[in-house]
């Protein structure tokens, strides 16, 4: 009976080591199956894409990206989203993601920089020049102006500032025709919707339908700077080392090909 309680025990303990081993590799199946969430700003999307496509090839591991606005993904991260990384088009929201506790402490820094241009649909005959109350209401007549939302999207909250500065925004405030994010506002203009929009230049450099017809000055706005940083929430052990390859000279070249100026 003793034997038969031992035997009994050793098949237990077997088994159960046994499950235990399986348990373990299921586990690490599925981390290694997990795919790298980022959340990135809009414009981010054509350059971010290619780099998304040359880190997958060179990790092996697979990344997903959720392209929006970032007050958007902000507020989503804020309610729970699971993210390994955030990229904000200014540093506003990045601010409410730290001050929230959203970012982990010591993985943030400055990514990018970019311009503010005036777009027209490609075949446009405008012609404008872009200073102190230059006549942009005239220029729209009966047509509106595409923007991000001004409220609270990056690129809307600069245009609003420059076309503040320059003193015409009072003019053609009645005339926005507010976008969710800045692509969308982009393909406002590219599908002939507006005469006239207000993009990120790398916008406009991934759009062959549209043209621009000038760039705001740089001091008529806050700079635009893009953060990144890893959320507090990831536990992928690989999120650091993707934010790094975010400065990696083969990244570097491909935002600097779309028209980002890459910060030190």
């Amino acid at each position: 009976m003793s034997k038969l309680r031992r035997g009994c025990r050793a098949a237990i303990g077997l088994t159960l080591a046994m499950l235990l081993t399986q348990l373990v590799l299921t586990s690490a199946a599925i981390a290694q199956g997990k795919e790298l969430v980022v959340f990135a700003a809009a414009s981010l999307k054509t350059a971010l894409d290619a780099i998304n496509e040359r880190f997958e090839h060179d990790t092996a591991r697979k990344v997903t990206v959720s392209y929006a606005a970032s007050s958007a993904l902000a507020k989503q991260i804020a309610s729970g989203a699971p993210a390994d990384i955030f990229i904000s088009a200014d540093l506003d929201w990045m601010d409410f993601a730290e001050s929230k506790k959203l970012i982990r402490e010591g993985t943030r820094f400055n990514l990018l920089t970019n311009k503010l241009v005036l777009i027209a649909p490609a075949d446009s005959r405008l012609s404008i020049v872009i200073g102190k109350n230059f006549p942009l209401a005239a220029a729209l007549g009966d047509g509106r102006l595409a923007m991000a939302d001004p409220s609270a999207v990056p690129a809307g909250k600069y245009g609003k500032a420059s076309l503040e500065a320059l003193g015409v925004w009072a003019s053609v405030a009645s005339k926005i025709a507010p976008a969710e994010n800045v692509r969308a506002a982009l393909l406002y203009v590219a599908r002939g919707e507006t005469p006239l929009g207000i993009v990120y230049q790398t916008d406009a450099a991934a759009e062959r339908r549209v043209k621009i017809v000038g760039t705001f000055p740089d001091d008529t706005h806050p700079p635009i700077i893009y953060p990144a940083a890893i959320t507090a929430s990831s536990s992928d052990p690989d999120a650091a080392a993707y934010l790094a390859y975010l400065k990696s000279p083969a990244a570097r070249s491909t935002f600097e090909s779309q028209g980002f100026a890459v910060l030190p």
